[in-house]
Order: structure tokens, then sequence, then C-alpha cells
């Protein structure tokens, strides 16, 4: 039976680092999910400053669920490139200090097949991210969200084995009008995290609109269900954008995962 570890995206509760992290603990969390551009920049923490976090999480009996460092392009770009590989293997190296073993940042949308100049170097990239996070213990998850389960599913099929894993968030798909249990078939396998968010389209606006969890089109019964196929051990993460009590909707969430 699938054992549900929640965590609580740290971001989500706006508040100052100690503060959110004391609150995700009252609201039940078995962890959090760090931002590494937001709220612990790589570059800048020190082994000292890592015994610092550890200590408190310690004290709080706190995981790291995910370390999140969302870069404004996509490695398929090549101006800059070597720059944001060079940060996102430091933010690997940051979570693995955590003890955390995943880091989320989002592909897409992805290259046109017909461009293989982006494709060759979405490739090449991502191996590299793949070969590094086996080394140093922490590998790169994608957010689902602005391409299908299939076409992800692709890319993972040219990448060496445990290159890269997947970060399913339900309302990313969702909002960009694709099926959560459509793409969960496709990449089960591969999760090593997943956000607890959910999402419905408005036919009226034609746009799609994030949700409390349970009110959208995230169906999480079939969800957890393909996940536990998969024996699935990882964390899933609560992630409200949009609410207007972060606190209030968060431990409605965490009651809701709870339940089920």
């Amino acid at each position: 039976m699938l054992q549900i570890k929640i965590g609580i995206q740290l971001a989500s509760l706006r508040l100052p680092f100690p503060k959110a992290l004391l609150t995700a603990r009252q609201l039940g969390a078995d962890a959090v999910e760090i931002d590494a551009r937001g709220e612990i920049r790589p570059e800048t923490l020190s082994h000292t400053g890592v015994r610092q976090i550890r200590k408190m999480m310690d004290d709080l009996n706190l995981r790291v669920s995910a370390v999140s460092f969302r870069t404004r392009r996509g490695y398929h770009v090549l101006d800059d490139l070597d720059r944001r590989l060079e940060a996102t293997r430091q933010a690997m190296r940051m979570a693995y200090d955590l003890g955390c073993g995943v880091v989320v940042n989002q592909l897409g949308p992805l290259p046109d097949e017909a461009d293989s100049s982006a494709w060759e170097t979405l490739l090449a990239a991502l191996a590299d991210l793949g070969r590094h996070g086996q080394k140093v213990g922490a590998l790169l998850a994608a957010e689902t969200g602005p391409d299908s389960g299939s076409a992800v599913a692709k890319l993972l099929s040219r990448l060496p084995t445990g290159s890269l894993g997947i970060d399913f968030n339900p309302a990313q798909l969702i909002l960009h009008g694709h099926s959560p249990a459509a793409a969960m078939r496709e990449l089960a396998a591969q999760v090593l995290h997943m956000h607890a968010t959910d999402a419905t389209r408005d036919l009226e606006l034609r746009r799609g609109i994030e949700t409390a969890l349970g009110r959208g089109g995230a169906e999480f019964p079939e969800l957890l269900a393909i996940l536990e196929e998969q024996q699935y051990r990882g964390y899933i993460t609560v992630e409200r954008r949009d609410a207007s009590d972060p606190s209030g909707e968060i431990a409605q969430a965490v009651r809701f995962l709870r339940n089920l």
C-alpha cells in the first residue's frame, strides 16, 4: 500500500524561512520543498550554513522533499547555457548536502523535433546533468506541464537510463490542456517527486484556473493508484500558488491527502 509522505512547498506559505519551517511542521508536514533561487542560494550557502539548516530541520523532525531550481530558459537554449548548467550542478550539490535527492526544474516547452540542433543541445545537457547527478547523489526531475506525457516519455527514451526523473505536477498539466491520468500512465516509473496541485479548465474564459486540492480535474485516487503500482516511495508536496489564505488552504490540502 502506498505510504503518503507529505511535503509542503515553503514558497507557498509566503513566510520568512524559519517561520515557514515551523508553520510547515505545525500543519503536519513530514518534509519541505526549498527554493534554491529565492530562499537559499547554493552559491552563498557555506558548510556552516548547511549544518545550521539541517539542525533547524532536525529539531522540527523535517526533511527536504525537493529542491526547486527553475531556470528562466531551457537547456536547449545555447545562450548562457554553460552558466545554467553549472548553476544546476550547484543546486544538485546543495540538495544532497541537505539530505535530498531531487532537484526540480521545468524543461518545456520542449523544442520542435524538426529543430535537430536544439534537440541535440537538450539531450547533451541533460545527459551531462544526469552524470553529475549520479555522481553527487541528487537527480534532476523535469516538472510536467507544457508538454504531454507521451512527449516527455519520448525525451526520456532518448537519454541514458537514470539521467532524468519526473516531478509530476497535475495542475500544470491541466493548465496546459493535458490529462494528468494519461501522463501518469506514461511517466509513473520515472516519477521521483509529486506536487499535490489541482486545476480546472474554464470553458468560458478558455483558460485554466488553479483550485483547491480535490476540486479540479486531478483524480488523485487514480494517480496514486498508478504510483502504487510502481511502489513509489517519494514525497507528495503541497503547492498552492494563488491561495488567499496560504496556511489555511495548505492545511486543508494536507487533510485531503491524509484522508486518502
